[in-house]
């Protein structure tokens, strides 16, 4: 099994609640963003590459599962596991989850497509990409 890949690590903020005292929803997306980001890094599709190239990266199906609260001042690390690699899209998922006790706190499994930002349409992804991404191949056991 491929390892998987620390891409977020942070605090729950006061102000990241609702009224119910506990992180909101739109954080969870939030921080779930910011680790796919670091992953889509991780595989070669950097900011500065992805704008000299006139291509971008965009999500085609996203499904969250929240699993238990977590609250202000609370600790969170997100997991990134790739799934499956095609011509121009990758299939990951994050686990995100408290440092403190090891408990999976929330979930997300997303499709991404490489585009081209001019022709607004899918492109293959660069073979380093799709050749580091395949290497993060997570196979269940």
């Amino acid at each position: 099994m491929a390892e998987k890949l620390l891409t977020y690590k942070g605090l729950v903020y006061p102000w990241h609640c609702d009224h119910m005292g506990h992180m909101n929803v739109m954080w969870y997306v939030g921080k779930f963003d910011e680790a796919t980001w670091a992953f889509f890094a991780s595989v070669g599709l950097t900011p500065e590459m992805l704008r000299a190239s006139d291509k971008g990266m965009a999500a085609l199906d996203q499904h969250l599962t929240y699993q238990k609260e977590v609250m202000p001042g609370d600790m969170l690390e997100v997991y990134t596991s790739v799934l499956e690699v095609k011509p121009k899209t990758i299939r990951f998922h994050h686990e995100m989850l408290s440092p403190e006790t090891g408990e999976v706190v929330a979930t997300c499994m997303l499709v991404a497509v490489h585009l081209d930002t001019k022709a607004r349409k899918g492109v293959a992804l660069p073979d380093n990409v799709r050749e580091k991404a395949m290497a993060m191949i997570e196979v269940e056991g």
